[in-house]
């Protein structure tokens, strides 16, 4: 499980970010479970200023780098931050434990 804080300021309708990117409806404040091709099974859940994401990797993995790139448009453009800004926030929370 992942936890990616979303950037001060920022306020993406994650909803609509879900339905444009997946193809899911539902309510990202009680929680959304899909199956995303390439992903796996993927748990959403918005709390607060955090969005908690859990995925449960599929039996065959792809070797699609489309499927990358779409997770990680996903991630900037809910999140606001790029993959270079998450990494860097995940290594500090790590060296924080």
């Amino acid at each position: 499980m992942r936890k990616y804080s979303i950037k001060r300021g920022h306020k993406p309708d994650l909803n609509a970010l879900i339905k444009r990117y997946f193809g899911v409806e539902g309510d990202i404040e009680k929680g959304i479970e899909f199956e995303a091709e390439g992903i796996g099974k993927v748990y959403m859940r918005k709390e607060g200023n955090m969005l908690t994401v859990d995925i449960t990797p599929p039996s065959e993995v792809s070797a699609d780098y489309a499927v990358l790139k779409k997770w990680n448009d996903f991630l900037f453009e809910a999140t606001g931050r790029t993959a270079k800004e998450r990494r860097k926030l995940m290594e500090k929370e790590t060296i924080k434990r």
